[in-house]
């Protein structure tokens, strides 16, 4: 086997490694785009109709209690309560932000991979 074509052989393998692992790295990328896009849209949706509920509901409450003398305390509870309940969502969403699986993670595996693959063939080759 001539040195060319040993060398035509390592570019043709490198190339084919290349592609793949881009190939992977695409469908990740892709993944990653449709589950974010879905994500929002349903968060847009659900956004929109208990802002909607929320409404609907504080204005049943004050009807409710405005002949009342607690009027001001069904208000003041309900703020409260608005905000005890955003401050639990934003907590929510900021763990699981930080804990979520990390984007990518395949493609970064078989990456480390490689570089192993190459490190013990370098070992190899300067042990001869």
């Amino acid at each position: 086997m001539s040195l060319r074509q040993r060398v035509g052989d390592l570019s043709s393998t490198a190339i084919s490694i290349v592609r793949t692992r881009l190939e992977l790295f695409a469908l990740e990328a892709g993944q990653q785009k449709s589950g974010l896009l879905t994500l929002l849209a349903m968060l847009f949706g659900a956004l929109l109709f208990s802002t909607l509920a929320l409404l609907i509901f504080s204005l049943l409450i004050a009807l409710f209690f405005w002949p009342t003398e607690y009027r001001y305390w069904a208000i003041g509870i309900l703020i409260v309560v608005y905000a005890g309940l955003a401050a639990v969502l934003v907590l929510t969403i900021m763990n699981r932000l930080n804990k979520g699986p990390m984007p990518f993670a395949a493609t970064i595996e078989e990456l480390g991979k490689d570089i192993q693959m190459l490190e013990r063939l370098r070992s190899d080759d300067e042990a001869k």
